[in-house]
């Protein structure tokens, strides 16, 4: 299987801080790729290293094979939307067209004129004056005319609206079926990840807390309920991820690559915003207790 990313004890430290912690990932060529986590856990981290916009402080990590940023030919392998999806104020859209021209040796002209013709976009008409969506549709036009092997974006449709989101992801899945990319998306909205995204990658406190084929993950996660005590002794092999308890009944949300027993009557799989948001959860809650332990040692 060909890896478009693999890192290996990948971790970046900004000073005292630790960004990101023990990142070990293979992400599969061909996939749509989502990133997602709460802010500050290191997502703009991961995907500067592997764009090679900054350098690990431990472990390894490659991209296509090679170091990130290697190489003007690493380089031009790569395309980048970083957050706000910049473009330039002052310059018209034909000017964004030409620098691209003049910086990208794959630069497929045809593929970006057609796209600013589809997208309505006038080529005398500078950046600053066009909308968010228009803007975004630009920074995408212009990262997928290089040509590259692998998309990266960084919240491109964070500050969008919903009509002007839809725009942009049904335009990068043309881009997809088009180019045969593969594409690292970090976004907050999880509904738009699970319209596009086949692989997905779940980030807590810097550390990688889930990753895999979305199909798999949501095959092996389930919700079970029981009555209170019923789902205290369950099987090995089943991984409990978050669990909540009434005076009456269990609720926990659990991970099996095998088929739940059948004694566990109420067995239901989740969909995979259910279980992304059962490892941000965990991963929260143990960021608090991992806190109160500390405030507890450095009091005693």
């Amino acid at each position: 299987m060909t890896f478009v990313l693999e890192a290996e004890g990948l971790g970046k430290r900004y000073g005292r801080h630790q960004a990101l912690t023990d990142c070990n990932l293979q992400i599969p060529a061909g996939r749509v790729v989502g990133l997602v986590g709460p802010n500050g856990v290191g997502k703009s981290t991961l995907l500067g290293l592997a764009c090679g916009l900054i350098q690990p402080t431990e472990g390894t990590i490659k991209v296509l094979g090679n170091r990130p940023g290697a190489s003007a030919e690493q380089l031009a392998r790569v395309g980048f939307v970083a957050q706000d999806t910049p473009v330039y104020a002052n310059l018209t859209v034909a000017e964004h067209l030409r620098m691209g021209a003049q910086l990208n040796p794959r630069w497929d002209q045809t593929l970006a004129e057609r796209r600013i013709r589809q997208l309505n976009l006038k080529l005398d008409h500078k950046a600053g004056s066009l909308s968010g969506g228009q803007r975004a549709q630009l920074a995408l036009t212009v990262a997928a005319a290089k040509r590259p092997e692998l998309l990266i974006f960084d919240e491109p449709v964070a500050a969008l609206d919903p009509l002007a989101r839809r725009g942009f992801m049904q335009n990068l899945m043309e881009f997809v079926a088009e180019l045969g990319v593969s594409v690292i998306l970090s976004s907050h909205l999880l509904g738009d990840l699970e319209r596009v995204c086949d692989h997905v990658i779940v980030l807590g406190e810097g550390r990688v807390q889930l990753a895999g084929e979305v199909d798999d993950l949501v095959a092996e996660h389930y919700r079970l309920v029981g009555a209170l005590g019923d789902l205290d002794d369950l099987p090995a092999g089943i991984e409990v991820i978050q669990e909540g308890h009434t005076d009456r009944q269990s609720t926990l949300i659990v991970r099996s690559a095998e088929p739940i027993p059948h004694f566990i009557t109420e067995a239901a799989h989740l969909d995979l915003e259910d279980v992304i948001l059962a490892y941000m959860s965990r991963s929260a809650n143990a960021s608090v207790t991992g806190s109160a332990q500390q405030i507890r040692e450095a009091r005693q």
